[in-house]
């Protein structure tokens, strides 16, 4: 720990020049007795690292004294710059570890090349997580990543939507999707997907096993998603869309309004647009299509005609209720204070 410290704090002086013991110490959460120790090593090291004295004073290493990182163009560093992405570091226990590279990437590269990264880390930031929605909970993902990492076994309690299973799997890679990671990992020699939130309990297997030499994550990925998304709708519907609610359909998501555009009739009298667009199931669409209100109607099939006009009626039904019994509540406040204004003064 305290050897990573002392590289983390050469790189520092190498980047920022002079810096104080105080914000030595801040920065990496040790006393400043702590940090003079730390600089005293490094000069016993052959660090060229002096102090100044005064106000303005702190540490700063000889002039012309730097390490050196070849064969990395300027556009090569700010890529990796942008790449750095916190939140996942931090989900997957790395974040210090990130913050402690792209110090030593910057320490090292050329006096210009460092400027043009700087600009990139303060100008770009990637945020994986959609809008009005939080990364989901991953306490369980260190470790997970560790037996990816170390291609070791691991006994999985999972929740499915049959129920609680127990699985022991072969954890072969993570991706995080909207952040939201899922493991990818080999059972019965098949490699399946399993959404991390949904892993309750994991236990570490003594047993390795040996990855497929011929098996891609971005490959397996690319193509389970594809194919999970095509075999996700298994249906269709007719619609007739006002033009508020064609502009609507991207709340379905980018498929359903690919395929309205695609489908999409001349406009009749009343400027609404018949098309047709893939549905995963008469349940799940009745809830997708309410989001639309009154700016679409079903026409086909039948039965998610039928069931939206239910949900329509109950709904209608339970405010109805809610509304009577308030009602209902108020009345005898109201008799109350009519019968106080009565009373004689």
């Amino acid at each position: 720990m305290r050897a990573s410290r002392l590289l983390s704090i050469l790189m520092v002086l190498q980047t920022r020049g002079r810096v104080t013991a105080e914000a030595l110490a801040a920065e990496f959460e040790v006393s400043v007795r702590t940090i003079y120790r730390d600089i005293e090593e490094l000069s016993a090291a052959d660090v060229p690292v002096y102090a100044d004295r005064g106000p303005n004073g702190g540490f700063q290493l000889l002039d012309g004294y730097r390490t050196k990182l070849t064969g990395l163009s300027t556009a090569e560093a700010d890529t990796l710059f942008l790449a750095g992405l916190p939140g996942p570091a931090a989900d997957l226990g790395l974040a210090e570890l990130l913050t402690v590279a792209q110090l030593k990437l910057t320490a090292a590269l050329p006096e210009r090349a460092r400027a043009t990264a700087n600009r990139v880390a303060a100008r770009f930031h990637l945020d994986p997580v959609g809008w009005f929605r939080s990364a989901e909970e991953a306490r369980l993902l260190p470790a997970i990543a560790q037996a990816v990492w170390n291609e070791t076994c691991l006994e999985v309690h999972y929740k499915g939507r049959a129920g609680a299973v127990v699985r022991e799997l072969q954890p072969l890679g993570l991706v995080l999707k909207a952040g939201i990671w899922y493991l990818v990992a080999q059972v019965r020699d098949q490699p399946r997907t399993y959404r991390i939130s949904n892993i309750r309990e994991i236990a570490e297997r003594d047993a390795r096993f040996a990855r497929p030499k011929d098996f891609d994550l971005v490959r397996f990925w690319t193509r389970s998603s594809r194919a999970y998304e095509v075999g996700l709708y298994r249906s269709k519907a007719v619609l007739r869309a006002s033009p508020s609610g064609m502009s609507k359909l991207d709340l379905l998501g980018s498929v359903v309004a690919r395929a309205a555009a695609e489908t999409a009739a001349p406009p009749d009298r009343d400027g609404w647009i018949r098309v047709v667009i893939p549905i995963e199931s008469i349940d799940q669409a009745a809830a997708d299509l309410a989001r639309l209100g009154t700016d679409a109607e079903v026409l086909e099939p039948p039965e998610l005609r039928h069931r939206i006009a239910a949900n329509a009626r109950a709904l209608l039904r339970l405010y109805r209720r809610k509304r009577t019994a308030l009602s209902g509540a108020r009345a005898p406040q109201s008799a109350d204070k009519a019968a106080q204004l009565r009373l004689p003064g």
